[in-house]
């Protein structure tokens, strides 16, 4: 299954490409999921560019993503799973804070990242599931996130684990690095896991992770480049270039 990540944290100064209203999310969204794409992920934003965490922000967004997802996924079983979202700390840097938008939400999204690496991960996800929102463990390379993520207690509840390989280290392929990296997780037994990379690490990892039958995702958020190397004009031409081989 392939995921496509909309926007990310980036803006029009990496791509004009890159998706930032509602109404401009929803139409990458609907012509990404009718490319292939199996569900959507999406940083929601304010009218100034900032990630936000803010139930005025997210709210239009999961209503304007998830109508035009349904009209473009008609007679598709496996397309339009929902829409997720991530609770990094770049949206809201306040733990007590991030947890009081999560429990501010009148819209729920259907899965939420939380950073395992990042201050406080453990109280926004038991805000999660206190509110009945699945949890993505985002495990980070080069983070403390997968020790972290090991030893909580809250491990067995977490939907779906998100692994995140950025650039390999020196002398190491993505492939590699990928591979060494999955090899040392402690992960609760039959948990799902999505397997990405980003910018120069982006496709390798993504055609690593179709071959081990991991979900895999591509999108702006993760890079603004074909495989070829020339740049996308949207988000549907990279998830049709990642279904394509």
């Amino acid at each position: 299954m392939l995921q496509v990540c909309l926007n990310g944290t980036r803006g029009p100064g990496d791509s004009a490409a890159v998706p930032m209203s509602p109404d401009s999310l929803a139409e990458s969204a609907a012509r990404a999921v009718a490319a292939g794409a199996g569900e959507v992920r999406a940083h929601p934003r304010t009218p100034c560019g900032g990630t936000s965490l803010s139930p005025r922000v997210l709210g239009p967004v999961l209503s304007s993503v998830r109508a035009a997802v349904a009209r473009a996924a008609v007679g598709r079983a496996a397309a339009g799973r929902g829409v997720r979202v991530t609770t990094a700390a770049a949206a809201e840097p306040d733990v007590g804070r991030r947890v009081e938008r999560i429990r501010s939400w009148a819209l729920l999204p259907d899965l939420v990242s939380v950073d395992w690496h990042e201050p406080g991960a453990e109280e926004v996800a038991g805000a999660l599931l206190e509110r009945g929102i699945g949890v993505e463990a985002g495990l980070w390379a080069r983070t403390d996130g997968p020790e972290r993520f090991a030893r909580s207690p809250l491990a067995p509840r977490v939907r779906r684990v998100l692994v995140k390989v950025p650039y390999p280290p020196a002398g190491s392929g993505a492939e590699e690095a990928s591979r060494s990296f999955l090899s040392g997780l402690e992960l609760p037994p039959g948990i799902p896991v999505l397997l990405h990379g980003e910018d120069g690490s982006a496709w390798p990892v993504l055609r690593l992770a179709l071959r081990l039958g991991l979900v895999a995702r591509i999108g702006l958020e993760d890079t603004v480049l074909l495989p070829d190397g020339a740049r996308a004009g949207s988000n549907a031409e990279l998830v049709a270039a990642a279904l394509a081989g």
